[in-house]
């Protein structure tokens, strides 16, 4: 379906469960069907007065890390992109809390990816599509998004250098990059370096003083995110 190879072997289609027919209208945790099984993700939704029509899908840093979608920054991204009005969703990958499956080193990743987004499109078709990532996260959300007609793709300290970043295509949609300056995981000067030769370029934006994982700086995050995507948002009439 998607032009990966998964190295994860056949689906258990006896573990995949009934998956929701519509978005939740509040925040509800919810199972879908993914490609080695179950995926456990959350769904939420913006307040009435603040929806805009627009759904993002947030993917969590390395499984095998500790990574899951109660990472902070992946919280805070999913806080300030509802505040702005999306409706959201984020999700454990194959392996990690209640999803089934086994960590498949990208590759099982980005079906995964792809079938929650395979879902929000059925359930919200009318609805612009945005992916953001945090660390592998961000690798997965970028893989995916060769395959994909986005609005915005959002990437937090992409870890380039430890995956192959230079062997995809810059997506088709608008992007912002955000690298903290003092990240002791990611080099910072190959994430500006490998954003830089992107044609056209994406919106990078360095935060000084601010590591990998964004500690003491969540806030900061939150409101360089909402301040930088307000102009992305999908005009409605009130």
């Amino acid at each position: 379906m998607n032009g990966y190879p998964s190295n994860s072997g056949p689906m258990n289609t006896s573990s995949i469960p009934d998956q929701p027919d519509s978005f939740p209208d509040s925040k509800t945790e919810i199972r879908l069907r993914g490609p080695a099984g179950q995926l456990q993700a959350i769904a939420d939704v913006p307040g009435a007065q603040e929806a805009v029509p627009a759904v993002a899908v947030l993917c969590h840093p390395h499984p095998e890390h500790g990574g899951s979608f109660h990472n902070k920054v992946v919280t805070i991204l999913e806080r300030a992109l509802r505040e702005l009005g999306l409706a959201t969703v984020r999700f454990n990958f194959r392996g990690v809390g209640e999803s089934a499956g086994k960590f498949d080193d990208g590759f099982g990743e980005t079906e995964d990816l792809l079938a929650v987004l395979e879902w929000v499109r059925r359930v919200r078709p009318d609805a612009g599509l945005w992916l953001g990532g945090f660390s592998f996260g961000s690798y997965i959300a970028l893989r995916a998004a060769q395959h994909l007609k986005l609005k915005q793709l959002i990437s937090v300290a992409p870890p380039v250098g430890r995956y192959e970043f230079s062997e995809m295509d810059r997506p088709d949609c608008a992007w912002m990059v955000i690298q903290g300056e003092e990240d002791d995981v990611v080099s910072s000067a190959s994430v500006i370096e490998w954003a830089n030769k992107q044609e056209p370029p994406p919106d990078l934006i360095v935060m000084q003083e601010a590591g990998h994982f964004f500690h003491r700086r969540l806030m900061d995050l939150r409101g360089l995110v909402k301040n930088g995507l307000r102009s992305q948002l999908p005009a409605v009439d009130r």
